[in-house]
Parts: C-alpha cells; structure tokens; sequence
C-alpha cells in the first residue's frame, strides 16, 4: 500500500471537495436561470446565500466545541473544497461589473447589497441552528 504525505492528502481531499461544490454550483445555478431566468444572477445569489448557511452551520457543528467531531483534514475538504468550490464571489463580482457595464445599475447594487445581506444572515443561522443543535440533550 502507498503512503501519501499528509500535506497531498490535504490538497488531494480540498481539489475533490472543489470539484463537488463546482458541480453543485452549476447545477443550482442551471436551475434557478430555468426558473427564474437570466437577467438577474439568482443562481449565483441563491448559491452563496446557500453556502453561507452551510458553511456557518458545519463550522459551528465541526468546531472545538461542536457536537460533532470532524478532523482537521475533513473540515477542510468540506470548509475549503465543498464550500468553497461552491460558492461563487469570483462570478459574483463579474456578473455584478457587467450590470454595472450595461448600465444597470439598480441591479448591481441590489445584487451587491442582497449578496452581503443574506450571506451574513444565513452565515449566521447556520451558526445559530448548530448552536442550538450543540446544546441538545441526546438520549
């Protein structure tokens, strides 16, 4: 059996959770430019609302004083791979500087302004709901 060095099993687990969150990504945002359509990146907006929650919320659970143990390499192919490849800041500041481009400027600002707002509260309620998830007494 092959060894690997724990630092490439490190970057091998983060490019596979990459990889997942990527794919979840463009799913998720085929979906909601189906729906919704494509004047406005609700896919992108919904994705890094999502993933804010998500990241939040399995932080909060996989923490030191989580209840749930995960260890440090699993935290990161989640955290960093998942998560990461997941959300979509890089295709957000692009979508939003070419509604600024075309002269949407109402749009930029709401997609701005809506991505900062509802990412900080699911970040938040996905921490809150570990939280409370934590504290429960299990039988």
């Amino acid at each position: 059996m092959i060894s690997l060095p724990n630092t490439l099993v490190v970057y091998l687990s983060i490019a596979a959770g990459s990889a997942l969150g990527g794919m979840g990504r463009y799913w998720c945002s085929g979906v909601a430019a189906r729906l919704f359509g494509e004047t406005f990146p609700w896919g992108t907006l919904f994705v890094n609302v999502a993933g804010s929650f998500l990241i939040g919320f399995f932080a909060t659970l996989t923490g030191p004083d989580g209840r749930i143990f995960a260890g440090s390499t699993v935290r990161q192919f989640v955290m960093l791979g998942i998560f990461g490849g997941f959300t979509t800041f890089s295709s957000f500041s692009l979508q939003t500087l070419n509604l600024v481009q075309d002269g949407e400027l109402l749009h930029a600002g709401g997609n701005i302004a809506g991505s900062m707002l509802l990412c900080l509260v699911a970040v938040w309620l996905g921490h809150i709901l570990a939280l409370s998830i934590n504290t429960m007494k299990w039988i």
